[in-house]
């Protein structure tokens, strides 16, 4: 094999992760964090690169409150980046990338060139289990709703991680 096809190869030993909600302020960074955590506890921090962003984000804003509330309670690191949008790179650079909503994922799809689209998914497709499709937006309640996104990102990434 030529150098130059092996090198490629061995750079996409790491595998890139996009977790994708609205406004990218509490479900995706939440998602994130989750994920992070995660794959570092199972020793595969060094093969898993993940990230946040959202399909309505105004780049720039900070993680909502009570998500980081929610994240330091059950001892997550909270995710260090701001909001940002997604981006055409975002199709090319990221392996998976896996939307909140099915409103999240038709908007990933029209972005999205359809060659890439085998990338997109929805995150609760690794947690069947759960019979539920979508990891509802609390942003307009309670804290008692970033408790269930948080629950339901665990249940999920758990189960991504199981086969990414």
């Amino acid at each position: 094999m030529p150098l130059i096809a092996r090198a490629s190869i061995e750079c996409r030993a790491m595998t890139h992760v996009l977790l994708v909600c609205m406004a990218n302020v509490c479900r995706s960074p939440m998602a994130c964090a989750v994920a992070r955590q995660l794959a570092h506890t199972q020793g595969r921090g060094a093969q898993l690169h993940f990230d946040s962003a959202g399909t309505h984000a105004h780049s720039g804003k900070r993680l909502d409150a009570r998500a980081k509330e929610v994240l330091l309670k059950h001892q997550y690191s909270l995710p260090k980046t701001r909001s940002r949008g997604v981006t055409a790179q975002d199709f090319e650079r990221f392996d998976l990338i896996l939307a909140m909503d099915e409103a999240n994922l038709a908007a990933l799809q029209r972005q999205c060139p359809v060659a890439r689209h085998g990338k997109l998914r929805l995150l609760l497709s690794y947690a069947p289990e759960l019979g539920r499709f979508e990891v509802p937006d609390p942003y307009y309640g309670d804290l008692a709703g970033f408790e269930r996104v948080l629950n339901l990102c665990e249940t999920a990434v758990s189960g991504m991680l199981k086969q990414v």
